[in-house]
């Protein structure tokens, strides 16, 4: 039986606009696009996983440390630092101690020896004639308290003691051949007075003459000279393999 045709004045309602379709293509596109990053990133992952494990073994990490176990490296770092720290303190100490005994029992010199605290060293400087008359090698009595004193806490101490002659550029008369010669012999009675009579072990005492060679200041003024002639007594810090 046909089907009868609806009335002229019946409405037929339309479909849905073309533009859904369109919009319900995007949205399905971009659904399948979020899909296929979230597998990526899940291959990525497992990718990662396999590659730091590869990693681990090849640079010999085979066992986890607790937080609460420094890594060795480090503890030698922090012992190292540690020893380094103790020695600064031990030299602080050494330079206070020979400085009050200059001010307080050796009033006179203080203005002639100086006590210099560096990083790894502490210079005593006796300044110009001071331990020795002026061309000679033989040190002076009023100076033989004060390296006594400074032998009694040189003693206690560690750490290699090098003493240092100095001259002037002035040139030597006598039996010495040189300001050099002059300034190596006069190291060397400091270096004698301190192993013999102030007790320390020889092996630790070395001697050196510079002459003329090392100036604090310049010889063309009489002050200038007067500086320059000195003997230094160095006490450096101990090496770490000590």
């Amino acid at each position: 039986m046909a089907k009868e045709p609806p009335p002229k004045n019946e409405v037929i309602e339309e479909g849905a606009p073309a533009w859904v379709v369109t919009f319900g293509d995007l949205m399905s596109l971009l659904l399948c696009f979020f899909v296929l990053l979230l597998s990526f990133s899940e291959m990525d992952r497992q990718k990662y996983k396999e590659v730091a494990g590869s990693l681990a073994q090849a640079f010999g990490v085979q066992r986890k440390e607790k937080l609460t176990q420094s890594p060795r490296g480090q503890r030698i770092v922090a012992r190292a630092f540690d020893k380094a720290k103790l020695a600064t303190r031990e030299r602080e100490k050494i330079g206070r101690q020979l400085t009050k005994e200059i001010q307080t029992r050796f009033k006179g010199l203080k203005d002639l020896v100086k006590v210099e605290v560096g990083e790894k060293k502490i210079t005593i400087r006796m300044m110009g004639e001071t331990a020795f008359d002026s061309g000679r090698a033989y040190l002076r009595k009023a100076m033989l308290p004060l390296l006594k004193k400074i032998a009694s806490v040189l003693k206690d101490s560690k750490g290699e003691i090098i003493i240092s002659g100095h001259t002037d550029n002035v040139p030597v008369a006598g039996r010495f051949r040189s300001n050099l010669h002059l300034s190596a012999e006069r190291a060397v009675k400091v270096g004698e007075y301190l192993s013999k009579e102030g007790q320390i072990d020889p092996h630790r005492i070395s001697t050196v003459g510079y002459g003329e060679y090392r100036p604090l200041k310049s010889n063309e003024t009489e002050e200038g000279r007067r500086k320059n002639r000195r003997v230094e007594i160095v006490l450096k810090s101990p090496s770490s393999d000590d």
